[in-house]
């Protein structure tokens, strides 16, 4: 299969693109997210009063939590896609944002399987749309997704001195920031030393790297703190219409945690969400009631993630549908791309 490769002002080389074999997952990894689930929902639900639960969910206010939680999901969607399609854009084509937000749209139908399989639905299709190298289009996703992880990092870094008792009675967030931090240590330990320039050459982004500036990464990072603020209110307030009352600077300090949790493999985050819920925000409210809480969030999330693909699910399959088909006609497309950020 050959990419032809325009710009606005002349036709660049051709590139072959080797057939990719396909190949079959390994069972285990096929399973890996339904054992998560399964396990981590009957370890939390093994000695569960589930009058408890019952009750905890007809004393909440569920017009008001469903208002709360499908604003929350439909603001991560489309920021998270916004700043996506920015990235892309930046380091590897000019792609349209209606373009990424209909591919990351598509995605969410797989999104009520589990989270991996939904992130590797939307990197293929963006590769397929936007005919780069699927490293380089990884390499770009991944620029909000570090932001992202940098202001989690300090939100709870700064959050956990405001904690009842300071960082050393909250050993969660503790670790968790200390483990952060040895990551970010490790990271830049390895660019000085030219380790991490050297890998990037391995898998063919060296020129990638070269197009990153760190002032190209601050707007991403301010636009993910507001998006980390707007997250505390909107999960606190949720949490409140349900009978739950957090301290904020708790919520701000243990998001974190939430999300390290969800990033497990499971079935739609049945069980992970759980259990996250219920170990780290003890101290707020009855086992119970958070159980309840985290279960009635999951299944508003699972509906949102089937309506939302749904909706954009034809469109993101037209839009490679017509990429394919102009490619095989060696048509000029219609959002050219300028250059693979991973072709020097």
């Amino acid at each position: 299969m050959r990419l032809l490769y325009h710009s606005d002002r002349r036709s660049r080389h051709s590139l072959c693109w080797p057939a990719v074999p396909q190949t079959r997952s390994p069972f285990w990894r096929r399973s890996l997210p339904w054992v998560v689930s399964a396990g981590a929902l009957a370890y939390v639900f093994a000695a569960t009063d589930w009058r408890a639960l019952l009750e905890a969910t007809e004393g909440a206010n569920l017009p008001l939590f469903v208002a709360y939680t499908t604003v929350d999901k439909l603001i991560f969607f489309l920021w998270w896609g916004i700043l996506q399609a920015a990235a892309v854009r930046r380091f590897v084509a000019p792609i349209s944002t209606r373009s990424v937000v209909a591919l990351r749209g598509g995605a969410e139908l797989l999104r009520a399987i589990n989270n991996p399989v939904a992130d590797a639905g939307f990197l293929y299709g963006m590769a397929q749309l936007t005919r780069g190298h699927l490293a380089s289009i990884v390499a770009a996703v991944g620029v909000p997704l570090a932001c992202h992880c940098s202001v989690l990092l300090l939100q709870a870094s700064v959050s956990m001195f405001f904690l009842d008792g300071g960082p050393l009675a909250n050993r969660g967030v503790l670790i968790t920031v200390g483990v952060g931090w040895t990551v970010v240590a490790c990271v830049a330990a390895s660019v000085r030393l030219g380790l991490w320039t050297r890998l990037l050459e391995t898998i063919g982004l060296a020129a990638w790297l070269r197009n990153v500036e760190l002032r190209s990464l601050l707007p991403f990072v301010g636009w993910f703190a507001l998006l980390a603020a707007f997250d505390v209110l909107i999960q606190g307030l949720a949490a409140r219409a349900f009978g739950v009352v957090i301290d904020w600077w708790a919520l701000a300090a243990r998001i974190p945690i939430l999300y390290l949790a969800l990033s497990l493999p499971s079935f739609a985050n049945y069980g992970t969400r759980e259990l996250a819920w219920a170990t780290s925000f003890s101290e707020f409210a009855p086992r119970e009631t958070l159980l309840a809480y985290a279960l009635a969030t999951n299944t508003v999330f699972l509906l949102l993630h089937v309506v939302i693909g749904v909706i954009f699910l034809p469109r993101a399959i037209a839009l490679i549908t017509e990429m394919r088909r102009a490619r095989r006609a060696g048509e000029r497309l219609p959002a050219p791309l300028l250059h693979d950020a991973s072709d020097p």
